[in-house]
């Protein structure tokens, strides 16, 4: 192989790819979640969608897919194994009933008080201090806003 074609394949090498360590990032971070929101019976895409419920207190389904980054085929199954759950409660909006109305119940709400110390115990698995950690959450949100062209 010619010193050209090996120049081309560079760009095939992990070790040259963004993509990677934020997708080894982001599937490490979960895991670590994993034992905490076991506790709570949640996976962590429920856990999310119970964190913008908990700030929201009730979302539309549409503006909680774009809050979340979900598309409707996936936060549909979620929403129904949460309100099974009985974390949260949908209804058809009185002004147009396409629109569906997520609203937290009483035990979502007593949820919360369960994993109010989540965040906490999870914060020692990312081991940046504060300007570092920082720097990374304005930079991937700068990347999020660009790749989903919002911000």
């Amino acid at each position: 192989m010619g010193n050209d074609m090996a120049d081309r394949y560079e760009a095939l090498k992990l070790k040259n790819q963004l993509c990677f360590p934020l997708y080894v990032c982001a599937k490490e971070i979960v895991r670590a979640y994993k034992p905490y929101l076991d506790e709570l019976d949640l996976t962590y895409t429920q856990y999310i969608t119970m964190m913008a419920m908990w700030e929201h207190g009730e979302l539309g389904v549409k503006e909680l897919g774009e809050y979340l980054y979900l598309d409707s085929g996936t936060l549909t199954p979620l929403l129904k194994r949460l309100e099974e759950k009985g974390y949260v409660a949908r209804r058809r909006s009185a002004e147009d009933e396409r629109d569906l109305i997520v609203t937290v119940t009483a035990a979502g709400e007593a949820l919360r008080d369960a994993a109010v110390e989540i965040p906490g115990r999870l914060g020692s698995c990312v081991a940046l201090d504060k300007a570092r950690a920082a720097g990374l959450y304005e930079t991937l949100y700068e990347l999020i806003g660009r790749l989903t062209e919002r911000g």
